[in-house]
């Protein structure tokens, strides 16, 4: 008996189960990006990509955005024009690189102002509740009901075509009607034990929600920042196909499918075909990385161990061999 005791008990420690190796938290959400979201990862490679275009484009265009090349006026597709010239003889692909920059701006610019909005109006909504939140809330309604292009068009038309016009313009207009996804989050963690605790041990109220609320609703955030950044680049598109956005020369996706792009697209079908694909790709490449990032982050959507649930089944099989091999 004594022999049989001295092999459980040698033999235990080897059949310990393995807890796999905690990573810091964003190192540990790329990996498991990468691992469980192939498209997410696409999506995050093409993000990639625009954000290093838009910073190099000098450096990566063979030509300047309004370089005029003689005597090639609507040039195909060639070795020294990649996507062709349009109808003055400007090198399309430079163009397209430079309005790799322009929509760089807007998307990032735009989804930073509407995420800060929607954080503080939802936060101070969600968590102040009774009249504070009804009055905020009927101001929302009342945003709401306008459509959008209208709102984007009329203060457009006022202030006047630009960049910062339109970053500023979109950036209040996603704010305000995503304030609700955050002020949901908000509400539903506010009446948490850790948030009553604070309050008992006299916590003051900015301290409660930079602290505690703040940090327990930025998966929302994260998520409404990549959803609103593939809006914004959508809206900007749209606002200068109209001819209400970025002024010309300047390049910009939608302006170049705009104009000369249909005017020129059945003669030149570069001139309107590059821009639109240019734009699809970097729309989808955000909404699957987006996509992936709700499903990495929310907690719901990968059961109640969070992202420690693969190392609880893989640590209870393990566990119920040693208790088998035991047997």
């Amino acid at each position: 008996m004594a022999d049989s005791a001295e092999v459980v008990s040698t033999a235990a420690p080897k059949m310990a189960p393995k807890v796999r190796k905690r990573y810091p938290y964003l190192i540990d959400l790329f990996i498991r990006l990468v691992k469980q979201k192939p498209l997410g990862t696409v999506g995050g490679v093409i993000v990639l990509l625009l954000l290093l275009t838009g910073i190099f484009a000098e450096l990566v265009a063979p030509f300047g955005y309004n370089d005029i090349y003689v005597g090639g006026r609507l040039e195909p597709p060639s070795a020294r024009h990649f996507l062709g010239t349009d109808q003055i003889g400007r090198d399309l692909f430079s163009r397209i690189i430079f309005g790799a920059r322009i929509s760089m701006y807007v998307g990032i610019g735009a989804s930073t102002i509407g995420v800060a909005m929607a954080t503080l109006i939802g936060i101070i909504s969600g968590f102040s509740g009774g009249r504070v939140d009804i009055v905020i809330q009927r101001i929302v309604d009342a945003w709401m009901c306008f459509p959008a292009l209208f709102i984007t068009l009329t203060i457009m038309a006022i202030v006047g075509p630009g960049v910062v016009q339109i970053i500023v313009v979109l950036g209040i207009l996603y704010g305000v009607g995503a304030s609700r996804i955050v002020r949901s989050a908000v509400i539903a963690i506010k009446n948490n034990v850790y948030v009553e605790a604070a309050k008992a041990i006299g916590c003051t109220t900015p301290k409660t929600l930079v602290r505690h609320i703040l940090p327990n609703v930025m998966a929302p955030i994260i998520i409404l920042f990549t959803i609103n950044m593939g809006a914004a680049i959508l809206a900007e598109a749209s606002i200068s196909f109209l001819g209400f956005g970025i002024p010309p020369p300047t390049p910009s996706w939608g302006g170049m499918l705009s104009g000369e792009g249909r005017r020129y697209m059945l003669q030149a079908t570069w001139m309107a075909i590059f821009p639109g694909i240019a734009l699809s790709i970097v729309v989808y490449g955000i909404n699957m990385l987006g996509d992936a990032l709700r499903d990495l982050l929310d907690p719901r959507l990968r059961g109640g161990l969070g992202r420690y649930a693969g190392v609880g089944k893989k640590a209870a099989r393990v566990h119920a061999k040693a208790i088998g091999g035991r047997k």
